[in-house]
């Protein structure tokens, strides 16, 4: 793991608004999780550009990080409003160290093979589209508002990874191959999604979240079922799991990730573009 505290801090004006502290704390803990997997995600996502298999997938890809980034720039300055810090997107996004981000391991591994990406998209996908489905529901008209918009971006992100893991499983038995490997070197960073913390169960408690543990049999149900029809193998579990992004733990590559994410607005503080 890797400490981005070398990097320069940032003004003094905004880390007196680092420390959640209000009342309603925990919840805003909730959407920062979901806004955070949103944000680390598109960022690995837009390094598809100019590097994907063809130039539509170029395209694709930076499209569907666009909509992620779009649902992080919603959910942050209302998280920033309910933990009484009255941070913006910028904030969260430019000025936090490593320890204060709270999404899951998956998005923030390296971009490997293409396989490899499409296998992640496909569980972030559908766990998205379960995800939002019910925040669609939710007490809070912020969050739902938020969530009936991501549905229709996240639905497609799915079928966009479904045609790709059948196009690569069904294929040649090269791609047969890289696929199979990419779900196999995938699957211990999956059930981290599914894992309920203390924001989640907070929030699901008061009808504004969602428990993650209650999306783990639909959002499998959809992956093995697309694993079928690209005639591949639901991987054995794993031997060991990844866990503690929700708490602020990340693995190796969130460092590098943060690093070049943030270096232009840590290198020029207060600056507007």
């Amino acid at each position: 793991m890797t400490d981005v505290n070398q990097h320069q801090p940032a003004p003094a004006a905004r880390t007196a608004r680092t420390a959640p502290t209000g009342p309603t704390a925990p919840t805003a803990d909730y959407l920062v999780g979901l806004a955070d997997d949103a944000l680390v995600y598109a960022q690995r996502l837009a390094e598809w550009m100019t590097n994907a298999p063809q130039i539509e997938e170029d395209m694709a890809l930076g499209n569907i990080s666009l909509d992620l980034l779009g649902q992080a720039r919603a959910l942050y300055p209302y998280a920033g409003s309910l933990d009484g810090t009255a941070r913006l997107e910028d904030d969260f996004a430019m000025f936090r160290d490593e320890r204060q981000w709270r999404n899951v391991h998956l998005v923030e591994q390296e971009r490997g093979d293409f396989a490899d990406e499409m296998a992640r998209l496909l569980w972030f996908s559908a766990y998205q589209v379960e995800l939002h489905t019910r925040l669609a529901e939710s007490s809070d008209d912020v969050v739902g508002g938020v969530a009936a918009k991501a549905i229709k971006e996240v639905r497609y992100h799915l079928d966009h990874a479904t045609l790709w893991v059948c196009r690569l499983g069904d294929g040649t038995e090269e791609s047969h191959r890289r696929m199979q490997a990419a779900l196999e070197r995938v699957a211990p960073y999956v059930a981290e999604l599914f894992a309920d913390d203390d924001a989640s169960v907070l929030a699901a408690a008061g009808g504004f979240g969602v428990l993650p543990s209650a999306l783990e049999e639909p959002v499998t149900r959809r992956v093995h079922a697309v694993l079928a029809e690209a005639t591949l193998t639901v991987p054995e579990a794993p031997s060991w799991r990844s866990r503690g992004g929700r708490d602020g733990v990340h693995s190796r590559p969130m460092g590098y990730l943060l690093a070049e994410l943030q270096h232009i607005a840590r290198s020029h503080p207060g600056a507007t573009w």
